[in-house]
């Protein structure tokens, strides 16, 4: 259980104790920050989920990218409760992580502007499609060698 901590915290040092990792990255305890992890996580899925549903009102194509938007900021901040948020700040900005990250940002904000300054349908929806393959790349990060296995994965199909 403590290793399992260890990892979902993002703390990988092992000469320093579990209880002083933990403090140093939060003032919660870790039940505290799993329960909120799980809250915002749990949001995230249901407003991405409500604005697909919005999607096919008329007009909804606003309440589409909000809510899908808003679903995205809200899964990304859940894991700020898990390891703190400037350590999820520093790995979300490392040299592997760099580029994804920048994009997924770029595509949250671009969504909106797409909808509510340049009222282009098509490029919203375009840019909420990004939305999810960069978050989806960004998240792979996090898992060794899974960025890997979805290159050699395509890369197979596509020969």
């Amino acid at each position: 259980m403590e290793k399992l901590r260890r990892v979902l915290s993002g703390q990988d040092d092992e000469e320093q104790g579990l209880t002083s990792q933990v403090l140093d990255a939060s003032s919660l305890s870790f039940n505290t920050r799993l329960k909120w992890f799980v809250i915002c996580f749990v949001a995230g899925v249901s407003f991405s989920i409500l604005g697909t549903a919005l999607l096919w009102l008329p007009g909804g194509i606003k309440l589409f990218a909000v809510f899908y938007t808003l679903g995205n900021l809200a899964a990304l901040a859940s894991t700020c409760f898990l390891m703190g948020p400037m350590k999820q700040l520093k790995k979300m900005f490392e040299t592997t992580r760099l580029l994804a990250t920048i994009v997924m940002l770029l595509c949250l904000v671009f969504t909106l502007c797409a909808v509510f300054w340049w009222h282009k349908k098509g490029l919203a929806v375009l840019f909420c499609i990004l939305q999810f393959l960069s978050m989806t790349w960004y998240s792979l990060s996090y898992i060794p060698y899974a960025r890997d296995a979805v290159l050699k994965c395509c890369s197979s199909i596509l020969n």
